[in-house]
């Protein structure tokens, strides 16, 4: 089946930048919206940030607000997740995820996930 695929996490000092990236294996996500959401261990999944189909505008969590952007390659179909000024309390595994929901702060938006990519933010 069509696959998400996310790479780029590791381990960052805070204060330092990374760039996760979501590719997907078989297709160009045409008309989906596009998400990235993160998990830390004993904790729910989390939303980061989106960007719909179509329009520029993106959405972010409040915590990541001004620290983080998400950008869409539309012609490939790959988001990238570029994140400044980390914290430890980054530290989560961040999925990327496509659907065609409204609600796209909410899981229940999205159809496909990503299997994760891990991101450990170091005091």
């Amino acid at each position: 089946q069509v696959q998400l695929v996310e790479s780029g996490g590791g381990l960052v000092q805070a204060g330092g930048s990374l760039r996760v990236s979501c590719v997907p294996s078989a297709r160009t996500f045409s008309g989906y919206n596009m998400g990235w959401f993160r998990q830390a261990p004993g904790k729910e999944r989390e939303f980061v940030a989106a960007i719909r189909w179509g329009e520029s505008n993106p959405y972010y969590a409040g915590s990541v607000k001004g620290r983080f952007t998400i950008s869409r390659d539309n012609a490939k179909g790959t988001v990238y997740l570029q994140m400044n000024s980390l914290k430890p309390e980054d530290t989560a595994v961040y999925y990327c995820a496509a659907g065609a929901g409204w609600m796209l702060r909410t899981r229940a938006a999205y159809d496909y996930w990503g299997q994760g990519t891990q991101v450990t933010v170091s005091s």
